[in-house]
């Protein structure tokens, strides 16, 4: 019976040990450690991202509407025929993000460069000819004659709305609204060029 005290405080004398040498070596490991906790200031663009941006395709930044009105005379022997038509058409400039180029968009840390297409007009078929009105009309009209007046009013409408102000106007709409979108996505520094 003695013996088996003295092997039971063995065993609790061990026990304890053991128990001190654990706890003073967890003591020794939670006091050597240390816990930091930072923030990667590294946004990365996944390539997802950059394909979703190019899938926008056409963006417009401005539109421009406008009104021509056209005439001609024939003359001829006894009288002059005349047709004055009014047209109207609305213009968009903007760009295709699907004509970027390769390295288009360059991440750097919570900032961003990216260069865009040239502004320029989305829709060479701006005219609405379903609006279209003969003001004045005397005379025998052939369709070419109809399609002359349109040609005209088209360059008309060309030199009117694509002018250096525009497109500058252009540029600034495209600037904020592209930055809105990046800083969506978490750029606080968004550097935005236009091709020559």
């Amino acid at each position: 019976m003695q013996r088996s005290n003295k092997i039971i405080l063995t065993l609790y004398a061990v026990g304890i040990i053991l128990t001190v040498v654990v706890l003073a070596w967890i003591f020794n490991s939670v006091k050597t450690s240390s816990l930091e906790i930072g923030a990667d200031q590294q946004i990365d663009i996944t390539p997802e991202q950059i394909q979703s941006i190019k899938e926008i395709g056409e963006w417009e930044f401005l539109s421009i509407s406008d009104e021509e009105m056209v005439d001609t005379t024939r003359h001829g022997l006894f009288s002059d025929d005349h047709l004055v038509r009014i047209y109207y058409g609305t213009l968009r400039l903007g760009i295709n993000l699907k004509q970027v180029r390769t390295g288009w968009i360059v991440p750097s840390g919570d900032s961003l460069s990216i260069t865009l297409p040239k502004v320029g007009l989305l829709d060479r078929d701006f005219i609405d000819e379903a609006r279209t009105k003969s003001f004045y009309e005397n005379g025998n009209w052939a369709p070419k004659d109809r399609e002359a007046l349109l040609q005209r009013a088209y360059q008309r409408m060309l030199r009117r709305c694509l002018t250096p102000q525009n497109i500058e106007n252009a540029k600034q709409n495209g600037n904020a609204q592209v930055r809105q979108v990046l800083q969506g996505m978490g750029f606080k520094h968004v550097n935005i060029q236009y091709e020559d």
